[in-house]
């Protein structure tokens, strides 16, 4: 029996083999969850092809997080597939390259830094408020964040966003808390994934992360932080909220 026997979960953020929610979806079914993901436009079809690769293959529902009407449909799909939630990975983030990454963090108009914050931060609680028709109390609330206390190169407004996140994060567990919901983030260190690679410039972050890890890390492994997400969907941290596990070969507790 897994840790996620019984378990259901909806894992956001699914586009390729190569991002992390991918691999949080085929440990969480190897545990025992049923999963439903979920993308929107044009990677969309992207998403019903990659999950193919999995077994069971899972459903995939249509989420725009800046989308209202489909927010709203939400819960009933999620109802009608899974008749319930146990479990939501938020694994969304977006800032624009050309705008507002890549060493422009001075000239970001406020357009772009809104969109990376609507998109990568605010989209955490209108997550929650879409399933809390079928958010089943004890549930657990898990977001992938990347350390947003230092400043990165390159990294920007996203990191920005990311702080924001975190925080955000913290006041989830404090309000769904009565309930017995849990809101944890895992902090993890960079990996080779889709939208990593549309960032200028960084491999300097890469670089540094494979010379300083005290247990060393491989950006083309994104199991490490996808088990962490699982253990935490799981009845094993049954009061841990508000908290970030940092899941980075260990370069948060080192100086350079």
């Amino acid at each position: 029996m897994g840790i996620l026997e019984g378990k259901r979960v909806l894992v956001t953020g699914v586009t390729t083999a190569s991002s992390i929610a991918y691999h949080v979806t085929r440990i969480a079914q190897e545990e025992g969850a049923k999963v439903v993901v979920s993308n929107f436009g044009r990677g969309l079809s992207v998403t019903k092809r990659v999950v193919q690769r999995l077994d069971p293959v899972p459903p995939v529902v249509e989420l725009d997080v800046t989308d209202t009407a489909q927010l709203s449909a939400l819960a009933g799909q999620l109802q009608e597939l899974l008749g319930g939630v146990d479990g939501i990975v938020h694994s969304i983030a977006y800032a624009d390259p050309e705008k507002a990454m890549g060493g422009k963090f001075l000239s970001t108009d406020w357009a772009d830094a809104a969109t990376a914050f609507h998109v990568s931060s605010f989209s955490m609680v209108e997550l929650v408020r879409a399933c809390a028709p079928v958010l089943q109390p004890g549930a657990s609330v898990v977001g992938l964040t990347f350390d947003g206390t230092l400043s990165w190169p390159a990294y920007d407004w996203m990191g920005v966003a990311k702080s924001a996140l975190e925080s955000i994060s913290r006041y989830l567990a404090r309000y769904l808390g009565p309930r017995g919901i849990r809101s944890n983030l895992v902090s993890a260190g960079p990996v080779n994934t889709l939208s990593k690679q549309s960032i200028p410039d960084i491999e300097e972050v890469d670089l540094a992360w494979i010379k300083h890890a005290p247990l060393g890390w491989d950006v083309d492994d994104q199991d490490p932080p996808a088990k962490a997400v699982v253990a935490l969907l799981s009845d094993w941290f049954p009061k841990t909220t508000g908290h970030i596990i940092y899941v980075d070969g260990g370069v948060h507790s080192v100086g350079s």
